[in-house]
């Protein structure tokens, strides 16, 4: 027994897999070692595990114990020195081969024979060894493809949920975009309505001014804001002065009073308001009364004389 183990090592079987061979089918036959070690070769580690204790007792022992055919007369007073199986003419030497070549092959017919099964010759072992090592090259190259398919498809399905995440990723981030477009448009047509209602009041503003004045006698004397008593002296002394006294007109009723050069842009009279106002903070234009005119980006860089604010007028500060 010891020798088909020694066999089964030298073609690359470890002992502990030989011996596991032939403990589970009793067999002093090579090939029928061999054909279970094939398989059960991806449950071997299991099977193993669960024979573990009979096998080291087996090699503590170095025998296995099987019922061999006992060179005895049958009947007909001839020695039996094998089972044969009529269906293939197989012969068998333990009762375990005939078990497993009956559970492996389907066959049923056995006798008792007079041939004695021979050991394998050198040739013979060579000839099995070639043919397990094909056998198991074979084994290896189904699994190497089957383990590089597997990997394909793990591949394959961390790729496609890595698109579905980049797409999800995608729609969402066109969904935010198409709400913060949405939303400036809104806050752009809300600040051109302001304005429109901004402009709508100032020409109400100034048709009521016109009819309020229109409906006073030619005789009668126009009384003129400080704005419009102002104005013509700015449009003939423009040009003639230095510096700029400007009565800045808060929201609150207040008004700030301060002196400028004539030179100094519209955006120094901003930034006072701002250091000094006391009508509280917010956004605010600057414009004046009379002429009507609200200040815009593009002013603030103008000289004061330029606009027409000297030597002395009245600005207004409105919420913007």
């Amino acid at each position: 027994m010891s020798g088909i183990i020694d066999t089964l090592v030298e073609m690359g079987f470890s002992k502990q897999k030989a011996e596991l061979a032939i403990l589970k089918t009793g067999t002093e036959d090579i090939q029928v070692a061999m054909d279970w070690l094939l398989s059960h070769e991806d449950d071997l580690e299991d099977l193993q595990n669960e024979q573990a204790q009979p096998i080291q007792d087996s090699s503590a022992n170095q025998t296995i114990e099987q019922p061999e055919v006992n060179d005895q007369a049958n009947a007909e007073g001839q020695i039996v020195r094998s089972i044969k199986c009529e269906d293939c003419g197989k012969l068998f030497k333990t009762q375990g081969e005939v078990e497993y070549h009956a559970t492996k092959s389907g066959h049923g017919n056995f006798s008792e024979s007079t041939e004695e099964k021979k050991a394998l010759s050198d040739e013979e072992k060579k000839e099995q060894l070639a043919k397990i090592e094909a056998k198991l090259k074979q084994r290896r190259m189904e699994r190497e493809a089957r383990e590089k398919q597997e990997a394909l498809e793990k591949e394959k399905s961390r790729i496609k949920s890595g698109k579905e995440l980049l797409e999800a990723k995608k729609k969402h981030d066109e969904i935010e975009m198409r709400k913060l477009v949405e939303q400036r448009k809104r806050e752009k047509e809300e600040e051109r309505l302001a304005r429109q209602r901004v402009r709508e009041q100032i020409e109400q503003d100034k048709l009521a001014r016109k009819a309020k004045f229109s409906g006073q006698p030619p005789e009668a004397p126009i009384v003129e804001s400080p704005i419009q008593q102002q104005q013509p002296v700015i449009q003939k002394s423009a040009g003639s002065y230095s510096e700029v006294m400007l009565q800045i007109r808060l929201t609150n009723g207040s008004s700030l009073v301060q002196k400028f050069g004539a030179k100094e842009p519209l955006s120094a009279v901003r930034l006072y308001v701002e250091m000094n106002r006391k009508d509280g903070d917010g956004p605010f234009n600057l414009m004046t009364n009379c002429p009507k005119k609200i200040f815009g980006p593009e002013d603030y860089d103008v000289p004061l004389e330029t606009l027409g604010l000297g030597p002395r007028a009245i600005l207004i500060v409105s919420k913007s």
